[in-house]
């Protein structure tokens, strides 16, 4: 079911490209192990699992000489000291992946280099869409007359997410992944992602580094900015906004912590 699929010629000299590629054939095969019959916790771990050998495999196959960040493998500490690192998060959402037929999950790929994320992918094969840096989207905007939409977890959503959307004007969109929550201010569905409470860097680095593409802005939430393969990997919070939300949101987002 996790064989490796037939490469895109492009893959092999294209990190852009191979990003996408990579998180869509995991994304494939995760909607194959959806329909096979598991459910509950023995669909979690299976996709888990799954997903994390599939990128292993074509990360070691085909970027052999790099270096890889997974939320379901060892730390390989050679990464403090490597140029490259992969940054994945083989399923994020593995709540929702579980409860079909919930498309708020994803798979997540992202390339750090020399200091910085470079390159990535985010998979949402609910929607049979990945969105990359190879081809990035620019993002509908919403007129200035009409009410934000916030995303916001839809199990732990920060403690002052509520005063922030009262004193934006602003309205709630509770979801799972916070790969699916970043797409969703991607693709105009919402204006803003608003998280604190704990994250680790794979949770964010493949859609941060897609929604910065997309034209998007991206930083901690009281506007510091983010930074990966940090030796302590905790990456707690979270903001992806459409720039004219930026300052708004950061200035109410200080005056509430």
């Amino acid at each position: 079911m996790d064989r490796s699929p037939e490469p895109m010629p492009e893959a092999a000299t294209d990190d852009h490209v191979f990003a996408g590629w990579a998180a869509a054939g995991a994304g494939a095969m995760l909607v194959k192990l959806r329909d096979s019959g598991l459910s509950g916790q023995d669909l979690k771990d299976a996709g888990d699992l799954a997903s994390h050998r599939f990128l292993m495999r074509l990360i070691g196959q085909y970027r052999p000489d790099d270096v890889v960040l997974s939320e379901e493998g060892k730390d390989d500490r050679r990464r403090l000291s490597a140029r490259r690192v992969w940054i994945i998060d083989p399923l994020d959402g593995t709540r929702e992946f579980a409860e079909p037929p919930r498309d708020d999950w994803a798979v997540h790929v992202a390339l750090w280099e020399d200091g910085d994320l470079v390159a990535g992918a985010v998979a949402q094969p609910g929607l049979g869409t990945t969105f990359t840096t190879a081809d990035p989207v620019a993002p509908a905007r919403t007129g200035p007359s009409e009410r934000p939409r916030l995303a916001v977890s839809r199990t732990r959503p920060p403690r002052f997410v509520a005063a922030l959307a009262e004193d934006l004007g602003a309205e709630l969109v509770p979801m799972g992944s916070a790969g699916a929550k970043v797409i969703s201010v991607v693709r105009g569905i919402t204006d803003a992602y608003v998280h604190a409470g704990g994250q680790y860097e794979w949770d964010s680095a493949a859609p941060v580094v897609v929604a910065r593409a997309a034209g998007l802005h991206t930083s901690r939430v009281d506007g510091a900015a983010l930074r990966y393969n940090q030796p302590d990997v905790l990456l707690p919070d979270l903001l992806v906004c459409r720039p004219d939300l930026a300052e708004p949101i950061i200035r109410l987002v200080r005056n509430y912590r």
